[in-house]
């Protein structure tokens, strides 16, 4: 039970670091996410999954995926498929997430199994994250989200306005508001990361981010190659969060000053047009890098020293299974990428 509860922990915190784990957006070729013990991978039309047991052994699992846009043309429209790129990014990651769990609780069923000296039985049924579970966590995870990054920052920006009149204004209480909810956020990336399980994935973010480098140099994808480039990458999720942090702040002072509540389902209703408008930055950037910004994912690209970390050789060579999985399935749906 205290295995399985560590296990519940882990996929909750990573469920919450889900938005900073992954990477991509819908014009690229590849992109992907750390998961626990494993990485995601995914090209246009597939994503593949690679799982590191603690025995070495190498599970894997690929899938079809279709772009929104091809669905539904509207869902590529600027600002639009941000909110759309982002809700199938965190959907697919989802799905990650909960695959990497459930290999980590087959693992503690087969420990027990062991343990105990006898065979598990053909009526048992196999241990894995139930959908009650999985929702359980899905809820904790928006609650806290609300929490901490809304609530809190609100609750708190009220009680300095109160102390400081001269801050009750748009500008003001805004910006005090904005720098609490960045610092939270920071802490909330640093304290996680003193966690030896969840630094683990965040040596997996490394091996993807290293992996996708090598992908896109058009070189040969191997383990030494992918060794010489960085672990931060500009189009990973951190730099998509702490953009969106900042664009939330100018955003916010568009409104007049309001009640607590109102501020509150302000703050909650504008997220979808702070997530496109965020998209779109993060996107340009990546084609003008001396823009103005470009600038502004910087802070993004200096948190990634903490959300990435260097990874082993093996967690690359997990990260290159990942992609394997994706392109060869992109081959048979969308056929082989090749680099312009």
């Amino acid at each position: 039970m205290k295995k399985f509860l560590r296990r519940n922990f882990r996929f909750l915190t990573a469920l919450q670091l889900l938005p900073a784990l992954e990477s991509g957006e819908e014009a690229t070729l590849v992109g992907g996410q750390a998961v626990l013990e494993g990485v995601m991978m995914r090209s246009p039309h597939a994503w593949g999954i690679a799982v590191r047991k603690t025995s070495g052994e190498v599970v894997t699992h690929s899938a079809g995926l279709d772009r929104p846009s091809e669905k539904h043309k509207w869902l590529g429209w600027p600002f639009i498929r941000g909110i759309a790129t982002l809700g199938q990014a965190m959907t697919l990651g989802f799905r990650a997430l909960q695959f990497s769990a459930n290999v980590a609780l087959d693992e503690v069923q087969k420990e027990d199994e062991a343990q105990d000296g006898e065979p598990l039985p053909d009526n048992k049924k196999k241990l894995e994250f139930s959908g009650w579970l999985i929702a359980a966590n899905v809820i904790v995870s928006i609650a806290f989200f609300i929490f901490m990054y809304k609530w809190l920052p609100l609750v708190a920006a009220t009680q300095i306005s109160h102390l400081s009149p001269g801050l009750n204004n748009r500008f003001g209480f805004n910006l005090v508001d904005g720098v609490i909810r960045i610092v939270l956020f920071l802490f909330f990336i640093w304290a996680t990361s003193r966690m030896k399980d969840i630094h683990r994935v965040f040596e997996f973010h490394g091996a993807e981010h290293k992996t996708v480098f090598a992908f896109e140099s058009g070189q040969p994808v191997t383990v030494e190659h992918a060794q010489t480039f960085p672990t931060f990458h500009p189009r990973c999720g951190t730099s998509f969060l702490m953009t969106l942090m900042l664009i939330s702040i100018p955003v916010y002072m568009l409104f007049p000053p309001m009640a607590f509540w109102p501020r509150l389902g302000i703050r909650i209703l504008m997220l979808p047009v702070i997530v496109g408008v965020s998209y779109e930055i993060i996107r340009f950037a990546a084609r003008r890098r001396s823009s103005l910004f470009a600038v502004m994912t910087k802070p993004g690209l200096w948190l990634q020293r903490i959300t990435t970390q260097p990874p082993s050789n093996d967690q690359v060579l997990c990260a290159m299974r990942a992609l394997d999985e994706a392109m060869e399935l992109e081959k048979q749906r969308g056929g082989e990428l090749v680099l312009a």
